[in-house]
């Protein structure tokens, strides 16, 4: 079973500020991805001539605001792998004593934790599985 990574996700409280930071570094912005269900905004950035998904920052930034950065340590967020079989790799996470914080329900996405409490998303390479048992109704354990 491969595993690809795919971005480093950090938490923002003003998306120009830490843009035009990211940017003196020589990041440039690759995708944007905007939510208004959920109030916030996705930014990924890369290295030029590095556009293809690999190398990726992703900025997060609530529309509402986040008052507790930079305190509350919230600005990282995650590492993300896309996997062969989000379900199989599930499964064995679960078989060795890991809890699926946020089961792959949807057969696309779910969230764990490393033993040092990092955040992990492991996302289904290609498009979603179909929703099955016993992930489709379980529910989130904990924070992720």
């Amino acid at each position: 079973m491969s595993i690809e990574y795919l971005h480093t996700m950090v938490r923002v409280k003003d998306l120009e500020k830490s843009m035009a930071f990211y940017e003196m570094l020589g990041l440039k912005e690759r995708r944007r991805s905007e939510s208004e269900k959920g109030r916030f905004t996705l930014i990924f950035m890369c290295p030029p001539g590095q556009e293809d998904g690999h190398n990726d920052l992703e900025l997060t930034y609530n529309w509402d605001g986040d008052d507790a950065l930079p305190d509350d340590s919230r600005h990282f967020g995650h590492v993300a792998y896309r996997v062969d079989d989000i379900y199989a790799l599930c499964q064995t996470l679960m078989d060795n004593g890991v809890t699926i914080n946020r089961p792959p329900r949807d057969g696309h996405m779910a969230f764990v934790r490393s033993p040092d409490n990092v955040s992990v998303e492991l996302l289904q390479k290609g498009d979603a599985k179909e929703p099955q048992e016993p992930w489709a109704s379980m529910e989130n354990t904990g924070s992720w």
